[in-house]
């Protein structure tokens, strides 16, 4: 009797890891399918990337490669990143796909919007990073080079400033989210958050401290947007806030 009950105690178990796996591995094809189709196009992704640093550099200098593998790696470390930025709408439904049947009805009710919206608040952050944040940071920088200095960044150095900045913006906008999941849950109460209104502010520059470069204009450009995001998520967090979570 034991034999034949362990089997079927341990089969669902097997099956959800079978299913991870299986979406998973869809994810990842999906990142790859994506990359072969871009990989030939990394020097234009780059090219377009570095646009806004390269609107600040001499004609005659340019950006310069210091590592002799920089030319090739450096696009393709920049289109592997795309092409999981790319994928990620369907990575994340592979998520949603995954966790659904484990969910309440009133669960996935909310769950499709906060998903939907994680994915447009990321893309938002990073569109903000390079089309607000990235022309003022280069244009402080340009005016403050010495005299005599010629500007000629490191195409390896640029990506690595750009995409932790990418990085850093898309989390950030993701405040929202969090905000209103904890309220949702009842976790925290969106009036208490309010009323940490103070400690917040400080804790944004704080954070925007730790996640930019050192310079305060990208600083301030983060904990701005982080501060505005987590009013918004209050906003909203009130709406799906229960008391009886």
């Amino acid at each position: 009797m034991a034999v034949t009950e362990e089997p079927l105690a341990s089969q669902p178990f097997l099956e959800h890891i079978i299913e991870f796996r299986d979406r998973a591995l869809k994810s990842i094809l999906s990142v790859l399918i994506i990359f072969s189709g871009l990989f030939s196009f990394s020097n234009e992704l780059y090219l377009y990337v570095s646009l806004p640093i390269r609107a600040f550099i001499p004609e005659s200098s340019g950006m310069i490669a210091t590592d002799v593998a920089s030319p090739f790696l450096t696009p393709f470390k920049l289109t592997l990143v795309i092409s999981l930025f790319a994928a990620m709408p369907y990575i994340l439904f592979q998520i949603w796909a995954f966790l659904a049947p484990g969910l309440y009805q009133r669960e996935k009710k909310i769950a499709i919007p906060l998903f939907v919206s994680s994915v447009v608040l990321f893309y938002a952050g990073m569109a903000f990073a390079y089309y607000i944040v990235f022309p003022l940071i280069f244009m402080f920088f340009a005016s403050a080079v010495p005299d005599g200095i010629t500007i000629m960044p490191d195409m390896r150095s640029y990506l690595n400033f750009a995409l932790k900045l990418f990085f850093a913006f898309g989390v950030s906008f993701e405040i929202p989210i969090g905000v209103i999941i904890l309220s949702w849950m009842g976790v925290a109460n969106p009036k208490n958050l309010a009323a940490k209104r103070p400690f917040v502010f400080v804790g944004c520059f704080f954070f925007g401290m730790l996640l930019t470069p050192p310079d305060v204009i990208s600083q301030i450009l983060l904990a701005v947007p982080m501060w505005l995001l987590f009013e918004i998520g209050i906003l909203f967090g009130r709406l799906v806030y229960r008391e009886d979570a």
